[in-house]
């Protein structure tokens, strides 16, 4: 039976030395400690792949908090189970002492509660989902009532602007000549001219 330690951080300059440091208070050997600098959205990392090859029954693995494991219960609950039901280790989390599967003879807090503490975490992180969700959902529709416009604003044009573009494809004045009175580059004059085609202030075609 071994005792292995796993820690992430989200980004490359982030300090992983209080998971460290909490590890080695547990008596987990450095061997023994995996570390990632991932995202927690998904658990396509690296070296949590390589701990997940080398644990057996009745090894132990210890995180310092749940969204060390992840982020997406979902995700976390399908991790859990493969890791205490398939290959039969036991997960301690360090921050909570309910999240711990190993059997002990003083208490109750083992597997059981364990999956039942995982299951709450999970319908509560959803339930959180669903709710910020609805929030902006009624949140964008109380400001449209308000008048607020959502999306990238429309460009509007001036009369001298128009004018100008409609000069060019009547063949009044060259591009250049243009792109000096509008004081704007030839890429730009290609996109205002076609979204005043589009808006009906000038021909489709030149």
């Amino acid at each position: 039976m071994r005792t292995y330690g796993y820690a992430r951080v989200s980004a490359q300059d982030q300090n992983v030395a209080r998971q460290l440091d909490a590890f080695q208070a547990f008596g987990i050997e450095a061997a023994c400690i995996f570390v990632d600098r991932r995202s927690g959205k998904d658990f396509e990392r690296e070296n949590y792949k390589k701990l997940i090859k080398r644990l057996r029954r009745n090894d132990t693995l210890v995180i310092k908090s749940i969204d060390r494991l992840g982020r997406d219960y979902s995700a976390i609950i399908y991790e859990w189970n493969k890791i205490t039901n398939e290959i039969g280790a036991d997960i301690v989390v360090l921050d909570m002492p309910l999240l711990d599967t190993r059997s002990r003879p003083d208490n109750l807090v083992g597997k059981f509660i364990s999956d039942i503490v995982l299951q709450i975490l999970s319908f509560v992180a959803e339930n959180e989902r669903i709710n910020i969700r609805q929030r902006q959902q009624e949140g964008i529709a109380s400001a449209k009532l308000r008048g607020v416009k959502f999306g990238r604003p429309v460009t509007s044009y001036s009369d001298d602007f128009i004018s100008v573009c409609q000069s060019y494809f009547d063949r009044k004045i060259t591009l250049d000549e243009a792109l000096i009175r509008l004081r704007i580059k030839r890429c730009n004059f290609y996109y205002h001219a076609h979204r005043l085609q589009m808006m009906g202030y000038l021909p489709l075609c030149k």
